[in-house]
């Protein structure tokens, strides 16, 4: 993909009526006052509109726990989504109807698919090399850092030069998934290409000033409070798009960070080149920096914090990786 593409804006919530009229505006306005992140908004607003439609487009004052539980046993029986999804599905719509709606569903009585967790894919260590080694900058970076940090694509895409820190040897992550803050490791070996990349963003800065081109977004309520900040070299993304998207809530052309589907595409092609025959995509360097650091024997629980785990059962997926590429057992015709 050429990053002279203009591709939407993706994670920036879209402005809203102060007194929305259609039913989800005002379950979008709800969530924002409630603090909900931008991420769980699209998520919750995607499975209830799902929802709607599936229902014969019936509002959902009209419906209750038994229409709850015929979409999710329909999502089970007819769509074949894993239990995972499920519980996605339920949470929104519960959020719906306790909060939103205050029609509690009260007990659903419903039974989750069982399907086995599924083991992540995820490169050797130098299968990780080779395909890093056919990307080009700004994606080759990334990759570093996906692979280094254990970042996930709209973590490394949405890094800003404040959140880099140089003299500790880390990399803060900004509302992560769950709308979380953590701190990660800053490897050394990105160092200094994160370094003439600031550079090359700092002059690209310089030139949009220059040029009249409108600040940074800013989130929350910064922009009001601190309408120099967007001008900043701190609040600049450290991979700036090459071209100025739409502002969707403030309507104006301003620098924002380059498209994950750029990325995506990038390092899609670089498997490809590598010669590398598994289900692999970006995402594959996060999993396989936590299962490299299992291998090297850190802790289960300083992983969890690295990950953005909430729930050390999900860090523990990878132990099973551990038990498919470990070396304690081997095949009998490899015997002497």
């Amino acid at each position: 993909m050429d990053y002279s593409i203009t591709l939407p804006v993706e994670d920036i919530p879209p402005a809203l009526p102060s007194k929305p009229t259609r039913f989800l505006d005002q379950f979008r306005l709800y969530m924002r006052t409630d603090g909900k992140s931008y991420s769980t908004e699209k998520t919750y607003v995607y499975w209830a509109r799902f929802f709607i439609n599936y229902s014969g487009k019936a509002h959902p004052t009209t419906l209750g726990t038994a229409a709850v539980r015929d979409f999710l046993t329909f999502l089970a029986t007819q769509r074949n989504v894993s239990s995972s999804t499920q519980k996605t599905a339920l949470n929104a719509l519960a959020y719906l109807y306790n909060q939103f709606l205050k029609q509690p569903l009260g007990d659903i009585g419903f039974r989750y698919a069982k399907k086995p967790p599924r083991i992540p894919t995820v490169f050797s260590h130098e299968e990780a090399k080779r395909v890093i080694a056919e990307l080009k900058y700004p994606s080759k970076l990334m990759a570093q850092l996906m692979y280094g940090s254990g970042l996930r694509i709209s973590e490394a895409i949405r890094l800003r030069v404040k959140d880099i820190d140089f003299e500790q040897g880390y990399i803060v992550i900004r509302n992560g998934k769950g709308n979380k803050d953590r701190t990660t490791l800053l490897p050394k070996l990105a160092v200094d290409e994160l370094k003439v990349q600031i550079g090359t963003v700092e002059k690209l800065l310089e030139d949009d000033i220059h040029n009249g081109v409108n600040p940074v977004y800013l989130p929350n309520a910064l922009a009001r409070k601190y309408p120099n900040y967007g001008r900043e070299l701190a609040w600049q993304y450290v991979f700036p798009s090459q071209v100025l998207p739409v502002d969707p809530r403030a309507g104006v052309e301003r620098r924002h960070h380059i498209h994950r589907y750029t990325v995506q595409r990038h390092i899609h092609d670089a498997i490809r080149k590598a010669k590398i025959h598994k289900q692999a995509s970006s995402h594959t360097f996060r999993h396989s920096f936590a299962t490299r650091l299992l291998y090297k024997g850190f802790d289960l629980h300083k992983i969890q914090q690295l990950m953005g785990h909430s729930d050390i059962s999900t860090t523990q997926i990878y132990l099973h990786v551990l038990d498919e590429i470990g070396n304690w057992v081997t095949s009998p015709v490899d015997d002497d």
